[in-house]
């Protein structure tokens, strides 16, 4: 607590108008006592000035005060940058050391505050500070203390905190150089098949200008999907273009890792990961139809009704062995182009649908046999059968039989029932017709009712729907390089007419196209790894019962672990860890190997690892405070300033003293009290008589 004269205030004993008229009253009879040359005018002037200030009341006002302590802040960058090298240490043992010196303060507070990683936006120092000045009065504020790198990304416009000083300490013991590689231009998506062209530049931080001349180069490692490296060399500072072929659908996952540049901080940016997703181009569907019948108009409209399907359909409505006799300019059928299609341009085709079709000898031996070739080279077919498949002209017996998962009973092959299609317990691990809508876990499936199916003998594959007696009703198998899908009913059709409340015929087609046509979220056994916000989460898709197991998980760094996983729902086991350094990551089961991409192409925070004051300098030379490098000479002495004076030096800095304080109580202690002014008045009146008088 302390006394002190805070101001000089008046309070009138009288009106205001009937001072102002005292005071003219006055100044009339001075200014007539002047005229006339009185010789008491001296004296009659101090009485009536002497009657005015008092009729004034001229109090002297105190303030009881208690003094407020100054307030320092000290910021804590933590952010990932932060952890290069010694610096987290470094700054911590500043931080310590300042604390103390401002303990010994009795006039001094120190609040400390932490920048935490900011993600894709790097570090928000300022950001910070101002969410802390907002608690802090700016008349109490003595400077800003800012243990950081000097990686800021968020500088402000102007100078934020007027004359109070920032004080920027930098963990390292000067500028320091870098080598990054810069994504100019990275494609999210790549169509299968064809290249995609990434832009990158490897650039050197901080070196001379004589050290970033032209006509240096550095070696890129290229690797795809953990495959082995190429070897590129680049020029530093330019732009570069790589080309990279897209051979499947999915992610595929680039690394490129520039080699280290002598006597950089930290070699974390000189690799860069990019993710490209690859599609399809327009699938290219070949739909053949044996017949007419009421399921075609569904395949055909399943199909047109999807953009990304170039379907070519064709339906056999004149059969060969028909003969009527019909002159063949008068026919105003197509023929149809079996060399064409079966021969010269069968590998165009993602996928080969045969709805209902019988070897009538439409198709010669040779062009099933090429039909079977296509499949067994990675190509894909699905097979619709309804009773043409147990007949004499069944492709059972052809040449493509070799590649079929099913043939049909030697007699009895066509069961005419009402019966309801179910889900195998195998289903309801495969992705084709796991979770498949109106399919319920107990009981029977909300779908309809078919009506016919074919009984099969020496079914192979996976069989994931089944009719009476568990009889397979829908088979997929792999064959060699491709796929073979094989629906023995022709009655899926009943579904999309509503037939006692319809079923998921178009979703259950849709995802099996798609699962002969190798797309990614519908493998039934594979392994997948996904970085996202800082986690590693790994999926194992699996048809075995058993359970999940273990995968190994390797670092960018090349350091491995193993993550337990965990059964999500049937055929689905996941898992998740953190993934917080930039890089490729793998994870494999021991048959499976996935890759993911962690961290984004140019992440502010890694694009520059550079300790420096470079960036921050112009703002600490507005504010009037300093720059300081922890590193040997560790926190710099903590001294009281005060406005107007330097606020630091080579070994020390200042916070200033702001003398804010609170008023507690006030007194007014009249200067001119009655018992003073009235005798006074008097005394000066009598001498100006007397004076007068003499």
């Amino acid at each position: 607590m302390e006394q002190a004269i805070a101001a000089l205030r008046f309070d009138p004993a009288i009106p205001a108008w009937l001072f102002w008229t005292l005071a003219a009253f006055a100044a009339g009879a001075l200014g007539l006592a002047l005229w006339r040359r009185a010789p008491g005018v001296v004296w009659r002037f101090f009485a009536f000035a002497v009657l005015l200030l008092w009729l004034s009341g001229p109090r002297l006002v105190e303030e009881t005060r208690e003094n407020l302590p100054d307030i320092g802040l000290l910021v804590l960058d933590q952010s990932a940058s932060m952890g290069i090298g010694e610096r987290a240490r470094l700054a911590e043992a500043a931080r310590l050391r300042l604390e103390e010196q401002a303990r010994r303060d009795s006039g001094l507070e120190l609040r400390s505050i932490v920048v935490p990683e900011a993600g894709t936006e790097g570090t928000r120092l300022f950001t910070a500070i101002e969410t802390a000045l907002a608690d802090i009065p700016r008349a109490r504020l003595a400077g800003v203390i800012a243990v950081t790198d000097g990686q800021v990304h968020d500088l402000p416009a102007g100078n934020p905190f007027g004359g109070t000083p920032l004080h920027v300490l930098v963990p390292a013991r000067g500028e320091e150089t870098d080598r990054r590689i810069r994504i100019i231009e990275a494609p999210g998506y790549g169509i299968v098949g064809h290249t995609v062209t990434l832009r990158l530049a490897i650039e050197d931080l901080g070196l001379p200008r004589a050290g970033q001349a032209g006509g240096r180069a550095a070696r890129l490692a290229i690797r795809r999907d953990g495959e082995p490296a190429r070897i590129e060399s680049v020029p530093l500072g330019a732009e570069h273009a790589i080309d990279v072929p897209i051979t499947r659908a999915g992610p595929t996952v680039i690394e490129l890792t520039a080699d280290p540049l002598p006597g950089e901080v930290s070699g974390i940016n000189n690799r860069a990961v990019v993710q490209i997703n690859g599609v399809r181009d327009r699938l290219r569907v070949l739909l053949v139809s044996g017949e007419p019948h009421p399921g075609e108009r569904t395949w055909r409209r399943l199909l047109k009704a999807d953009p990304a399907v170039d379907l070519v359909h064709f339906t056999i409505l004149r059969p060969p062995e028909k003969d009527d006799l019909t002159p063949l300019n008068e026919l105003a059928l197509i023929a149809f182009p079996v060399r064409e299609l079966f021969q010269v341009k069968i590998r165009d085709f993602d996928l080969i649908i045969l709805d209902r079709f019988q070897n009538r000898g439409l198709l010669p031996p040779l062009y099933l046999r090429n039909i079977a070739d296509y499949v067994r080279g990675g190509g894909a077919l699905l097979l619709s059968v309804g009773p043409e498949f147990s007949g004499f002209s069944s492709l059972a017996a052809s040449p493509l039989g070799s590649i079929l998962p099913a043939r049909p009973l030697a007699a009895g092959a066509v069961v005419e029932e009402a019966f309801r299609p179910l889900v195998t317990p195998l289903g309801t691990r495969h992705p084709v017709t796991e979770g498949l809508p109106g399919n319920r876990p107990q009981g029977p499936p909300e779908w309809g009712a078919w009506y016919r199916r074919i009984a099969p003998s020496d079914a192979q594959g996976d069989a994931l729907m089944s009719g009476p007696g568990g009889e397979p009703l829908l088979l997929l198998d792999h064959v060699d390089e491709g796929r073979v899908a094989m629906l023995l009913s022709d009655q899926i059709w009943l579904w999309s007419r509503g037939h006692q409340g319809g079923g998921p015929q178009a979703e259950l087609l849709r995802r099996i196209a798609h699962w002969l046509m190798k797309e990614p979220e519908l493998e039934e056994n594979t392994l997948t790894a996904r970085a996202e916000h800082g986690r590693l989460a790994i999926e194992r898709r699996s048809t075995d019962a058993g359970p999940p197991g273990d995968v190994t998980v390797t670092d960018p760094d090349g350091r491995t672990q193993t993550l337990a996983l965990t059964p999500a729902r049937p055929g689905r086991a996941v898992g998740q860890l953190p993934a917080t350094t930039p890089g490729v990551w793998q994870a494999s089961d021991g048959v499976h190997t996935a890759y993911a991409a962690a961290g984004a192409a140019n992440p502010p925070e890694i694009a520059d690892l550079r300790a420096t004051a470079g960036v921050l300098a112009p703002l600490v030379r507005a504010s009037g405070g300093s720059v300081h490098w922890l590193d040997p000479l560790g926190a710099p002495e903590l001294r009281r300033t005060d406005p107007g004076r330097d606020s630091a030096g080579s070994s020390w800095i200042g916070l200033q003293r702001r003398r804010d304080h609170l008023v507690t109580g006030i007194a007014a202690t009249p200067l001119l009290p009655p018992w003073l002014a009235l005798p006074l008045i008097l005394g000066l009146a009598v001498l100006a008589w007397r004076r007068e008088g003499s």
